[in-house]
């Protein structure tokens, strides 16, 4: 894919396109998340909960291969229930189970500074990704430090998650960590959309030059820092 594609229609409609299939995989993914939660609400029987919890995993999980989405995904969401599911059952606590996605944030949060001091960006790697550009963007200063811009507006709902999980979980919160974790997939989601219109924004007509000897569409040229 040419890799201004960021520039046209074409490189915007993949990101947003992207980006509206990740909120409707959200609604099927938090499914165990949510089933617990309500469980164990209602209940207070962690062995309901998480066999009610391990039910609707499978339950995803079938529903992604009958729609023939890539079994490697849907594996991968069964496989996150039946760990979170184990860190539970043998503990005997509750907020065990929501362990896992505390510590992906945790790491998100001390990944993305990281990632930005080395000049990769994390939305600007996922745009590369969604668009096929890869990190060929990174040839531009101009959308470098709008990606970076973008990245802060995500890492900032990473932060907010995190320092409301956190809490929770230290203080044994189970049914309150819960309610907020359902929103997880959401505000990472949004966040990224909301990043995007930053980077969008920050850009502006910018545009980029086709480096000599490189055989580029003039309509969609490949970039260079235009100064």
């Amino acid at each position: 894919m040419d890799p201004a594609a960021h520039h046209g229609a074409g490189g915007a409609d993949a990101v947003r396109t992207a980006v509206r299939n990740r909120l409707r995989s959200t609604v099927i993914d938090v499914t165990p998340v949510f089933g617990f939660t309500v469980t164990f609400a209602l209940t207070h029987r962690l062995g309901v909960a998480l066999t009610l919890a391990l039910t609707a995993g499978a339950g995803v999980f079938l529903y992604r291969l009958v729609r023939k989405e890539p079994a490697r995904q849907a594996l991968g969401v069964l496989a996150l229930v039946c760990v979170q599911g184990v860190l539970a059952g043998r503990t005997g606590e509750a907020t065990n189970f929501f362990l896992p996605h505390l510590v992906v944030h945790g790491v998100m949060a001390v990944v993305t500074p990281v990632l930005l001091v080395l000049g990769r960006p994390p939305l600007g790697v996922m745009v590369g990704l969604v668009t096929g550009e890869r990190t060929r963007w990174r040839r531009c200063t101009v959308r470098r430090r709008a990606f970076v811009k973008g990245s802060l507006v995500l890492y900032t709902g990473n932060l907010a998650m995190l320092s409301v999980q956190l809490p929770l979980f230290l203080t044994g919160q189970a049914v309150a960590l819960g309610s907020v974790d359902v929103f997880g997939p959401v505000v990472f989601a949004l966040g990224a959309l909301l990043g995007w219109r930053v980077y969008r924004r920050s850009v502006g007509t910018h545009r980029c030059e086709a480096p000599v000897g490189t055989s580029a569409d003039l309509s969609h040229p490949l970039e260079r820092t235009v100064r």
